[in-house]
Formats: C-alpha cells, structure tokens, sequence
C-alpha cells in the first residue's frame, strides 16, 4: 500500500493525514503461512538489514528526509520493487511540495502500473478538490470506494466534494455512510455538516 495525503477540512481531524505503505506479498508467501514451501521462487539478494528499497524509502519518507526517500523510491521504481506504492508515494511528495502537475504525473503512472490502486485514486481525489476540480475529485472518490468501501474518509471527502458541488442529497448521503463507518466519538462535525447542508438543500 502507498501513503495517503489529506483533502484539507477545518479542523481536521487526525487520521485524515499521509497513511504510510506496506509491503504487499505474493503468492509465495501466502502458501508459506498456510504450511506449503513454494519451490518456485527466484533467488534473491538478502540485505543484511532485510529492508527492501521501498520498505527504505518508506522508513526515510516516515523519517521526516524527503529528499533520500524521493532517491530510493526512484531506485526502487528501477529495481521493480513495489513499483505502484513508489510511483504514489513519490506524487504525495511533489503535492507536499506544490508541484500539482508532478503530483499528477507520478499518480497516473502509479494508475498505470496497478488501475485498481486504491491510494493513488484517493490521492488524486483529495488532490483534485485541493485544486477545485470537483468533477475529477468525484470520479476517483468514487472508484477508491468502489475498491475499498469500508475507508470512512473516501465517503467523508466525497460528501465535502458534492457539497462544494451544491450536490447537497448526494453530499448528505455521503456524510450518513461515513458516520455508519466511524464510531459515535467523530459524528459531531458530520451531524453538523449533514444538519448545515440539509437547511441549504431547501
């Protein structure tokens, strides 16, 4: 899994932030859990510090240095090593840096590499309503919760997108799956929200 970057809301609420990236296993490992040796695995170089170069890039992005992280998932984009998740992250750091059009650029050739890659829809969802391109933003919410329904945030920015929209039903009932996904502690600015937006709807 790649990172996630945030859609601004006032205030924001915490786990709306960059969601950092595991590395995904294949099949290999998969029978391994279940018991079974796979015996048809390539070899591989062992790093002594068993990190591969994205799960590197990955540490050094979490780490605060943006600019060995941005080397080593360029390296890890040429050694194949979870190219997609390299590709996203590396767009969340151009949008960090306001280079949209980068941000794009390295979101779509993640988009090319995996279609169904839920981060880099959702990234370049919340970077489409930063920018103010609702049409865009509402299309790729709307595929990263096709991909992964129960994410309370997809729902929770796509009610923003509509109400920015004036798609204020749409909007609303997008707000009502979002609080069906997160416990009754977050429901106080929704039910704001959904109460605010339901007065402008009439």
């Amino acid at each position: 899994m790649a990172k996630i970057i945030q859609f601004k809301v006032n205030p924001v609420p915490e786990k709306f932030g960059p969601q950092p990236a595991r590395v995904k296993h294949g099949k290999g490992k998969e029978l391994e859990k279940q018991g079974q040796l796979n015996l048809f695995t390539g070899g591989k170089v062992v790093r002594l510090n068993q990190l591969s170069v994205f799960e590197e890039a990955l540490m050094l992005d979490d780490q605060g240095d943006k600019a060995s992280a941005r080397l080593r998932y360029l390296k890890a984009i040429e050694e194949l090593d979870s190219i997609a998740d390299a590709y996203c992250n590396l767009g969340i750091l151009e949008f960090k840096e306001g280079q949209n059009t980068k941000a794009i650029d390295f979101f779509t050739k993640c988009l090319k590499e995996e279609p169904r890659h839920f981060e880099a829809h959702y990234n370049l969802a919340n970077l489409y309503a930063e920018v103010g391109n609702f049409a865009l933003a509402k299309v790729h919410y709307g595929v990263s919760i096709e991909i992964q329904p129960t994410f309370p945030n997809s729902h929770f920015n796509l009610g923003l997108t509509l109400a920015m929209n004036k798609e204020f039903t749409e909007a609303i009932e997008a707000l009502k799956h979002y609080r069906k996904l997160t416990p009754k502690s977050d429901h106080t600015q929704v039910d704001d929200l959904i109460l605010k937006l339901g007065n402008t709807d009439r």
